[in-house]
């Protein structure tokens, strides 16, 4: 949103590209002037000095906002609309509230625009694209376009907010049933890596809609497994997944689930897991700290379709009754029960210590390899 220094006067800093070409684009295309103001619901009327100043907020704090949200600077092109200068001016009165602090405002702005930047890329690319095949012969996609939007705009926007919302009330519940103020931000999570054995391979043997359609199945089933049993998927890296739990017990599941569905596609490579239990520090959606570097190392590390966890969280696993101290003890205990006539303890998974190793940045570690028992 920065412009030239012909207006502002609140300093200055070039723009990318020449000061209309961000909007240039789009400009010279009938058809995408109307459905950029069908999607935005007004037509195009401010400079980006012209919003901030009828927004009442500061040029510097309006050019923060806008890239935080992942647009391009626009110099002195008329691309704004009415939506513009309200979304300014309520990030501001926020901010002028003491609601939200400048660097938080920010913060909210960044984080709403990387995940609907990836939404509207992804339906765009995918969905719409596939929907507005021309259903006759001699009908232009073009033509298609403008109604089917059209349509779907406001029930794609309802659903976005209740989607959102339903998301927004999760989150709210896991952090007010934290124990104390400070595990709000560096809670103590259970983190796992789920990755494609052999996927460098792959790349250079599969034609790129094969390869796209086996990592949209693997993210797909990947995402479903870890919401369907409880876990929050962090985020997908195309060959590999992040996910997380608050409960161990359920990482665990999710990751032996995600062995055993992907040893029963025969499309699928093999996969191999790591999870890390311990302190995690949360930003705007992600998760950082040793314990997801962990996780990563020891899913490195994993062999094929197998699970590696940390000390940590096989001694959680322990303390919790899901997995016995040690098979010896597990059957000692079976044999007691059978001779007393009583029922078996039962536990829901297996550890067995792995060598102890060095890894580069974290010490020596011993990795359990986790299983499921009957």
């Amino acid at each position: 949103m920065t412009v030239d220094d012909t207006g502002s006067g609140t300093g200055t800093h070039p723009a990318p590209r020449d000061a209309d070409d961000a909007t240039a684009d789009h400009t010279d295309d009938p058809l995408a002037l109307r459905l950029e103001q069908l999607i935005l619901g007004a037509e195009r009327r401010y400079t980006a000095f012209q919003a901030a100043r009828t927004a009442g907020v500061s040029m510097e704090l309006a050019s923060r906002f806008w890239r935080a949200m992942g647009f391009p600077d626009i110099g002195q092109a008329k691309a704004l609309t009415e939506a513009d200068v309200l979304a300014l001016r309520r990030l501001a009165g926020l901010v002028e509230a003491g609601l939200l602090s400048e660097a938080m405002a920010v913060q909210v702005a960044r984080s709403t625009g990387q995940t609907t930047a990836r939404l509207a890329e992804w339906q765009i690319d995918s969905f719409l694209e596939g929907l507005t095949e021309p259903p006759e012969p001699g009908m232009t996609r073009t033509e298609v376009t403008y109604p089917l939007v059209e349509l779907l705009l406001p029930e794609l926007e309802e659903f976005l907010v209740y989607v959102w919302r339903r998301q927004l009330a999760a989150a709210t519940g896991r952090v007010v049933q934290v124990a104390d103020d400070e595990e709000m931000v560096d809670r103590r999570l259970a983190v796992g890596f789920a990755d494609l054995v052999g996927f460098t391979r792959l790349t250079r043997r599969m034609e790129e809609e094969e390869l796209g359609e086996l990592v949209e199945a693997f993210e797909t089933t990947a995402a479903d497994l870890v919401a369907a049993h409880g876990g929050r998927l962090i985020k997908t890296l195309g060959d590999e997944v992040l996910f997380a739990a608050d409960d161990p017990g359920v990482a665990a599941e999710i990751s032996l689930r995600l062995i055993e569905t992907m040893a029963n596609d025969e499309t699928m490579p093999e996969l191999r897991v790591g999870i890390a239990f311990g302190t995690v520090t949360t930003r705007m959606g992600d998760v950082f700290g040793t314990t997801v570097n962990l996780a990563s190392r020891l899913t490195s590390i994993a062999p094929k379709d197998a699970v590696l966890v940390d000390q940590a969280l096989a001694e959680e696993l322990t303390r919790t009754g899901e997995a016995p101290s040690s098979e010896a003890e597990a059957t000692a205990e079976a044999e007691r029960a059978e001779k007393e006539g009583t029922p078996p303890t039962t536990y829901r998974f297996g550890l067995q210590p792995m060598w102890q190793r060095p890894v580069r940045g974290l010490g020596v570690i011993e990795p359990w390899l986790l299983s499921r028992r009957g």
